[in-house]
């Protein structure tokens, strides 16, 4: 194959590089792909078809290599003599409590190349020459992960000590570049760079900051990978920083840990780095940073520093860093930047407002020369969070979220400033539906009239992070339902497509596609059952609450189950090896047999109620072999469901899930997990635990319908979880645990709308289990969220028991009980983290109950670890679980003799 041209480019070291680096040649073929050339591996295209390849959509945590440790080496800012351990494979919350998702087994090859993202179908018919005119298009971001993961194997393979640093660096450089060429020929006039991280875009913002918390070690100079992947993974020794959840999104944040004390210095030149490569491609872009006031508004106190601390006074020391940030910016020749402030869409006060517009008149005089855009997403805002907007200093344009925040429009039609550029995010970013292009462009003439046609620009509602990346990649789906979806790469498509209609240059054919299927998705008769439609219309007269109050069904559970005080229990997952994935694959395949499925999963199933019994657990729960994800289990079973072969998503550094597609009505044809439950429960005397999925947890980790309101559809997944409930029950489960680890996520940004979804979530929760018998314990788990803010929705839920995270997170849990919020039901806040390879000691594990005894009634109080284990390896699980079973044995001994 003829090459076009060739090129080599240098630029200055980037985070983790080698001082010898020299970024490969960048071919560009004649069909246009451009090819980075990456690791010299034979396997250049890696499409896994295992069971592992269905992920979910929520949260993972941290964890490594399937635990496996990993060295890397560190001397200022690249790799050199200090040496950090770290873990392997990173975990994941997965089925049967577990913030979710766990995806495949083993770290494959690397690719040996980065092909330039394909487009999908007919949308390739409508990309511009790289010498036309560019329309008045932006995209606020990309996904970063790659078409097949390539940036997830890569990380893993270097975590594993299986590659190098600068094996990471080509991966990531070609795919930065296939993403930027991919913009740049599809007609895209505002690219952004520096959305791509290697695990967190906040996380790259403290860097960048030099904003280390001291556990780290780090003495200063340009932050290298060493540091950069234990703040965000912890190691050996010293634990990785907190994670919560970006918003209302499935994605996950690294929260900066800041104080008065700490020295910030400009650490991470990764924004400038990344502008220069891209223009060394031929791609101008526009950088695009973590806003100050959003970065502090998103932070917390670090430990040992007063709650109270106003974490807004840290503005005069980190605007110096940003001058210098912008200042590099524009010597390398941007004319553009673009700040991220998605906290503007949240119900802020008078002083944090007012720190917007402190922030940007400080940073006025260095922005001069620059077009200014801050960018919003998620919500509406505020009318006094717009007019604090549209009087910033120093700024150009503003970006506006007009899917879930089409409020903001009437704001727009009433005050839009003269001259400044509105980027209209009319293409959603959050779903993975085809854009109604006749309503979208409806939408942006009556802006165009409103702020002129000279200032619109066509954008997406955020940045396309959170959906999956190209369509074109998804051979399983049939064409009536791909026809109704647009991933990443559709939706940079439409963007261009609606920003040439607005110019006067409609593509007619393109527009007449789009109606088409919007028309055809309206009326399939695959997305209605109107059996399904009308038992959950009769759901609302009724708040289905269990007859009896729970104190006295704790009551007639202990006469029936007998557990000791300070019961222990797990999860739900346990570890899942090489073998038992390697079986599921195979069965997924036809290479072997059901009976033969079966019998590897009973054997399984054995294996780990072995080990608790070993252990004196007293709860026990199968270890959920059988399955791959704990959403895309469940849909896999249930009607109104697709799948996806590589809709991937990523949850937070290297993790991906996989998001089921609920694209009509939901029923329960049949049984899920009785058969499985039921095995397990033959094998022990002692209690098996049924583990579920609950309906607010599936609604929030799928692609949802946005056809009807949300509520409707959580209802209906209500009542098929309700079948099962009922089932398992009948076939001699007392245990029945229901995880709604996404429930708290799913809150909306504005406090005025929580109660209405709070209502209806826990509604949806109460309905899975209201028909069970008052000595049937139903037990919840939620984990990663802060739920203090919610505590009385929880109660409301009227579990029986409830575990949930606690140890990650600093035991904040249990500040809202110091407070003296009382709860009446059992209640299980985790003793340790699971997604660390570090075996936490008796007397550590003892000290957590201690600290929950004292807060908590003796007699509800569960002992587990923080989430499922599916992740971890039995070197660590055994001793860890041994460790929190001695600690309950020694706190039950020393309560009998206090006694």
């Amino acid at each position: 194959m003829k090459l076009l041209d060739e090129q080599t480019f240098h630029r200055p070291l980037r985070l983790g590089e080698p001082r010898n680096h020299r970024v490969r040649p960048v071919r560009k073929r004649e069909n246009g792909d451009i090819l980075i050339e990456s690791l010299d591996d034979p396997h250049n295209e890696r499409l896994e078809v295992d069971d592992e390849d269905t992920g979910g959509d929520e949260e993972d945590a941290i964890g490594g290599v399937e635990g496996e440790a990993v060295r890397g080496r560190e001397v200022g800012g690249y790799f050199g003599e200090r040496e950090v351990r770290g873990e392997g494979k990173e975990a994941g919350f997965e089925a049967g409590g577990e913030l979710r998702r766990v995806e495949e087994e083993a770290t494959p090859p690397l690719p040996q190349a980065v092909p330039l993202l394909p487009l999908h179908l007919s949308y390739s018919l409508y990309i511009l020459s790289p010498f036309s005119t560019k329309m008045a298009s932006h995209i606020v971001g990309y996904p970063r992960m790659g078409p097949k993961r390539e940036l997830k194997f890569a990380l893993e393979s270097f975590w594993d000590q299986k590659s190098s640093a600068e094996d990471l660096q080509k991966v990531a450089a070609g795919l930065r570049s296939s993403i930027w060429k991919q913009m740049a020929d599809a007609g895209i006039k505002y690219i952004p760079s520096n959305t791509f991280s290697y695990y967190d875009q906040v996380l790259d913002a403290t860097a960048m900051l030099g904003a280390v918390p001291p556990r780290y070690g780090w003495n200063g100079g340009e932050i290298g990978f060493d540091t950069y992947f234990s703040m965000a993974r912890g190691n050996a020794s010293v634990p990785a920083m907190e994670m919560t959840k970006w918003f209302d999104t499935n994605y996950h944040f690294i929260v900066p840990e800041l104080g008065p004390d700490v020295k910030f210095s400009y650490a991470s030149h990764k924004a400038v780095d990344e502008y220069k490569e891209a223009k060394a491609l031929g791609v101008n872009t526009v950088p695009v940073l973590v806003g100050p006031v959003s970065y502090l508004l998103l932070s917390k106190p670090a430990k040992g520093v007063e709650k109270t601390f106003s974490l807004l006074s840290l503005l005069p020391k980190i605007l110096p860093i940003y001058k210098e940030v912008i200042s590099e910016l524009k010597a390398a020749g941007a004319s553009w930047i673009q700040f991220d402030e998605p906290t503007l869409v949240l119900d802020l006060e008078a002083h944090q407002l007012q720190a917007f517009s402190a922030a940007y008149a400080d940073l006025e005089s260095t922005l001069s020369g620059l077009n200014v855009l801050i960018e919003t997403y998620f919500a509406d805002l505020t009318s006094d969070a717009y007019k604090t907007l549209i009087e910033l200093k120093g700024v150009t344009a503003y970006g506006f979220d007009l899917v879930r925040g089409t409020k903001t429009v009437d704001l727009v039609k009433s005050n839009f400033p003269k001259g400044k550029f509105l980027f209209a995010g009319v293409v959603d970013g959050r779903n993975i539906w085809a854009n109604d292009l006749a309503s979208s462009l409806s939408t942006l003439q009556a802006l165009e009239a409103i702020v002129g046609k000279e200032n619109l620009v066509v954008s997406t509602s955020c940045s396309l992070l959170h959906t999956a990346v190209d369509l074109v990649n998804e051979t399983k789906l049939d064409d009536e339902i791909k026809s109704w979806l647009a991933f990443a790469a559709q939706k940079v498509v439409e963007v261009n497509a609606l920003a040439k209609a607005l110019a006067g240059q409609k593509d007619e054919a393109f527009f007449a596609s789009s109606a088409a299927a919007q028309a055809s998705r309206k009326s399939s008769p695959r997305v209605t059952n109107e059996a399904v439609q009308k038992a959950a219309a009769a759901l609302k007269g009724s708040d289905h609450r269990r007859a009896t109050n729970v104190s006295a069904r704790l009551d007639a559970q202990q006469k029936k189950l007998n557990l000791p005080i300070l019961p222990t229990t797990t999860i739900g997952s346990f570890p899942q090896t090489v073998e038992l994935r390697r079986v599921r694959r195979e069965f997924k395949a036809n290479k072997i047999s059901e009976d033969d499925y079966v019998k590897a999963i009973k054997e399984e199933i054995k294996k780990v109620v072995d080990l608790q019994e070993e252990l004196d657990i007293d709860v026990l729960v199968h270890g959920e072999p059988e399955r791959n994800d704990m959403v895309e289990y469940f849909g896999e079973q249930l009607s109104g469901f697709a799948f996806t072969v590589n809709g991937w998503v990523q949850s937070y550094g290297s993790r991906c899930v996989k998001p089921p597609i609920i694209y009509g009505d939901v029923s329960r044809p049949k049984p899920m997990t009785v058969f499985w439950s039921s095995t397990a429960q033959s094998m022990t005397k002692r209690p098996m635990k049924g583990m579920l999925t609950g309906p607010v947890t599936i609604l929030n980790w799928s692609f949802v319908r946005n056809d009807q309101p949300r509520f409707e559809t959580c209802y209906q997944i209500a009542l098929a979880i309700k079948d099962e409930v009922e089932d398992l029950e009948k076939a001699g489960i007392n245990v029945i645990q229901i995880d709604e680890a996404a429930l708290r996520e799913g809150l909306p940004l504005r406090k005025s709308e929580h109660a209405f979804y709070l209502k209806w979530a826990v509604h949806s929760f109460r309905i899975t289990n209201v028909g069970v018998q008052d000595t049937t314990q139903i037990h919840t788990h939620m984990c990663y969220s802060n739920f203090n803010d919610i505590i009385h929705s929880i109660i409301d839920m009227d579990a029986d028991v409830i575990t949930i995270e606690n140890s990650r997170s600093d035991e904040k849990l249990l500040s809202v009980f110091r407070e003296g919020v009382k709860y009446g039901a059992g209640i299980g806040p985790g003793v340790y983290d699971i997604h660390s390879p570090r075996i936490p000691s008796t007397e550590e594990i003892a000290d957590r109950i201690n600290k929950m005894l004292a807060v908590l009634e003796t007699n509800i109080l569960w002992v587990n670890p923080d989430c499922g284990l599916k992740t971890r390896k039995y070197a660590e699980v055994k001793p860890a679980l041994n460790n929190m079973v001695a600690a309950a044995k020694l706190l039950r001994l020393q309560l009998a003799g206090a006694k």
